[in-house]
C-alpha cells in the first residue's frame, strides 16, 4: 500500500470513528457497500474520485489541494490548532485595530 493511500484511508476510517459511525451506517449515508468502505479502510482497493468526495462529505472533510511549498505552513497550522493553552493564557499574535 501506498503511503498516500494508507493516509487516507486512515483518515477516513478515524473521522468515521470520531462520528461514531459504524460502517453500515456510513454506507447508508453514502450508497457505498460496507464491504467497500472495509477495503477502503485496509487500503485494499484503490478510491474513485467519487467515492472519495461522497466519503468526505459524509464526514464533514474537506478535499483540497495543496501545492507542496504551501505543506510546511499548512502543517504548522494544525499542529498550533492541537497544542493546549498555556497556563498564561492565550494571546494573539497580532490585533486587528492596529495597537501593539
Amino acid at each position: 500500500m501506498s503511503v498516500a493511500l494508507e493516509y487516507i484511508s486512515l483518515a477516513l476510517k478515524e473521522a468515521r470513528q470520531e462520528k461514531g459511525l459504524s460502517q453500515r451506517a456510513l454506507s447508508t449515508i453514502t450508497g457505498l457497500p460496507q464491504s467497500h468502505l472495509s477495503k477502503i479502510e485496509r487500503g485494499e482497493t484503490n478510491l474513485t474520485t467519487k467515492s472519495l468526495i461522497e466519503l468526505a462529505r459524509a464526514l464533514d472533510l474537506e478535499l483540497v489541494l495543496v501545492p507542496k511549498q504551501l505543506m510546511p505552513a499548512l502543517k504548522a497550522l494544525k499542529d498550533s490548532d492541537n497544542e493546549k493553552p498555556s497556563s498564561y493564557g492565550s494571546r494573539s499574535a497580532y490585533r486587528l485595530d492596529g495597537g501593539g
